[in-house]
């Protein structure tokens, strides 16, 4: 059977009565098993997980839009992370047995659809129309206040829908990728400029590491800052790596790690290098885990 992944985010964590009416949404379409719902009321943002055949995953990510668009108005969104729509950002996963030009259909047919709705789209990673929109930060640079002036710059014409500042969508972004691992490590301070630092240190842009993308993000309700990460690729930048590089650099300010989460659900493989690492097992597989071989 054909497996396709949807991860969308949307620009709100604080309502969860909204929250709970997108999953709603998703879990109607039969066939699609929907994986983890994570919300953040400082990011204010929640991320969807799911996944199933390429066509029911896109007739419940059209469900999702409607909802989205219907009940979320932009021009009042206030959250620590990056954004420019209601419905933010929109990846698609091939999982098993899709290609990525199969999996990029079933993006365009998605962005179209959005398009129609009036709402801006661009795309970007596999499914990207040109160069210079592949990369997600690139397209969200300037977030929704920047909207109403680049969307009148030809440069940045959307790939679907009008080139016109939709005040209550926003825009967004489409696309198709390699599996991606949303690691959040947790600092033991208050002081926001120590995890801007790290962020900078380690982020591709800043002459880290190639496939992660990191931002500070303030924690009020814990009292604490966040190092907010993206890892591209983890078979290139596990996990482990970025740990001890934060845990390293937080040592040199006198802070301490004090938490860390996986938003969403990751590749086994990824937290296999994991147990190698910690356990020093250098020879441990995922054939070695009991359950992993129920699913063969």
């Amino acid at each position: 059977m054909k497996i396709l992944m949807c991860v969308p985010n949307i620009s709100e964590g604080k309502d969860k009565k909204l929250v709970a009416g997108a999953a709603d949404a998703i879990r109607a379409v039969e066939g699609i098993k929907l994986l983890e719902v994570s919300s953040d009321r400082d990011h204010n943002r929640s991320v969807f997980s799911y996944l199933g055949e390429p066509e029911k995953v896109l007739a419940a990510t059209k469900k999702l839009a409607d909802l989205v668009l219907k009940e979320i108005d932009m021009s009042g969104h206030r959250g620590d992370h990056p954004r420019m729509g209601a419905l933010d950002v929109v990846p698609f996963i091939p999982v098993r047995q899709v290609s990525n030009d199969e999996a990029i259909e079933i993006a365009r047919s998605f962005g179209s659809y959005l398009g129609a709705k009036g709402v801006p789209v661009y795309y970007y990673e596999d499914a990207a129309a040109s160069p210079q929109r592949k990369n997600l930060a690139d397209i969200r640079k300037g977030q929704y206040e920047a909207l109403p002036v680049k969307l009148k710059d030809p440069a940045w014409a959307p790939d679907e829908g009008p080139a016109s500042f939709n005040a209550t969508a926003g825009v967004t972004a489409v696309g198709v990728r390699f599996p991606l691992i949303a690691f959040n490590i947790n600092l033991d301070t208050t002081d926001l400029s120590v995890a801007d630092r790290i962020a900078r240190g380690i982020r591709h842009l800043g002459g880290g590491y190639r496939h992660v993308r990191a931002i500070a993000v303030n924690l009020e309700d814990k009292g604490m800052v966040q190092v907010s990460m993206n890892l591209t690729n983890y078979s290139k930048t596990p996990i482990h790596r970025v740990m001890e590089t934060v845990r390293s650099e937080a040592a040199c300010y006198g802070v301490s790690v004090a938490s860390a989460e996986v938003v969403g659900p990751v590749p086994l493989e990824s937290l296999v290098a994991v147990a190698r690492f910690y356990l020093q097992a250098h020879d441990f597989t995922v054939d070695q885990i009991i359950e992993a071989n129920l699913l063969k």
